[in-house]
């Protein structure tokens, strides 16, 4: 595996080796000695699924209690995937990265506690994985707009055309009215 940081370095690109023949493809998608000598020191509690049809747009979610670490990888389909820092004494706050995941390319994101997450379904469907550090809790759960200007996504949206979200989505509060991490 090449673990790749990305420009908010805690943020790390996984791209595993990939085995082919005529027959399919094999590849190793966690092995916790591995990560661990990266950096990755994560215990995994739970797995979540999650399919959505071409534009549907999940985000940018975080538990700002119990916050969450996510492994993410694409089963079918693609996605372009978002990590924001929420971290308020990062010098990084409210800065972003992007990236395509899919089922072609077999990259993973390594999206650590203290960081929103979300992603835009690329694909007619896009069947989505993760793993996570510590259990959903929706008392804690927040959210911060995925159009928020002071963070500035550029989600690949045809010029004019517009995600389908979540009522919940829809209502996220900007950056500057969320709620965030010390």
């Amino acid at each position: 595996m090449e673990f790749v940081p990305t420009r908010l370095p805690e943020v790390i690109l996984i791209k595993p080796r990939v085995f082919g023949d005529e027959r399919g493809f094999f590849l190793e998608t966690w092995q916790e000695k591995r990560f661990a000598a990266t950096g990755i020191d994560a215990h995994f509690v739970q797995d979540n699924h999650s399919h959505s049809v071409r534009r549907t747009l999940r985000g940018l979610h975080f538990q700002i209690q119990q916050p969450q670490g996510k492994l993410v990888r694409v089963a079918q389909g693609a996605v372009f995937d978002v990590a924001v820092d929420m971290r308020h004494s990062s010098p990084r706050f409210g800065q972003w990265v992007g990236v395509e995941l899919s089922s072609e390319n077999h990259h993973m994101l390594w999206v650590p506690p203290g960081f929103a997450h979300g992603y835009l379904a690329l694909s007619e469907r896009a069947e989505f994985l993760y793993k996570c550090t510590d259990y959903y809790a929706p008392q804690y759960e927040r959210a911060v707009r995925w159009d928020d200007p002071a963070i500035g996504v550029a989600w690949p949206l045809a010029q004019g055309a517009a995600p389908t979200l979540s009522s919940k989505d829809a209502l996220a509060p900007l950056l500057a009215e969320a709620e965030t991490f010390l």
